[in-house]
């Protein structure tokens, strides 16, 4: 069984940043697109940011666009979400989703998605 560990959340005030880590156990980052997707209390869970299993393609929803950087690191099993100008529309739980999905693809979509962490609180404060 994969695990999924997310780290970095916290309370941030308004135009703040932070940095969300995501962290694979047991199994190769690099056989895995990876997504983060975060869910405010009342919402349906939300795709925010993927990356494929190389880190050639990326997305990202639409408001956090030039706002948040999702990275990968594949010798350290990490995925990163950097989150700047945060705003309070982006307070939710955020968690990371692993996908054995083909190269060169990764998706925002709640149903493909084949493991998920427990997610990581953000809190953005006006």
């Amino acid at each position: 069984q994969l695990q999924l560990v997310e780290s970095g959340g916290g309370l941030v005030q308004l135009g703040g940043s932070l940095r969300l880590s995501c962290t694979l156990s047991r199994f190769t980052l690099g056989s895995y697109a990876i997504s983060w997707f975060r869910q405010a209390p009342g919402k349906e869970r939300e795709g925010v940011s993927c990356i494929s299993r190389n880190g050639g393609t990326t997305n990202y929803a639409d408001d956090v666009k030039g706002r948040f950087t999702i990275s990968r690191d594949n010798a350290r099993n990490t995925v990163s979400l950097q989150m700047n100008s945060l705003e309070p529309a982006d307070t939710a739980n955020y968690y990371c989703a692993a996908d054995r999905t083909r190269d060169n693809y990764c998706s925002m979509s709640v149903s493909p998605m084949d493991f998920w962490g427990q997610g990581t609180q953000v809190t953005v404060s006006s």
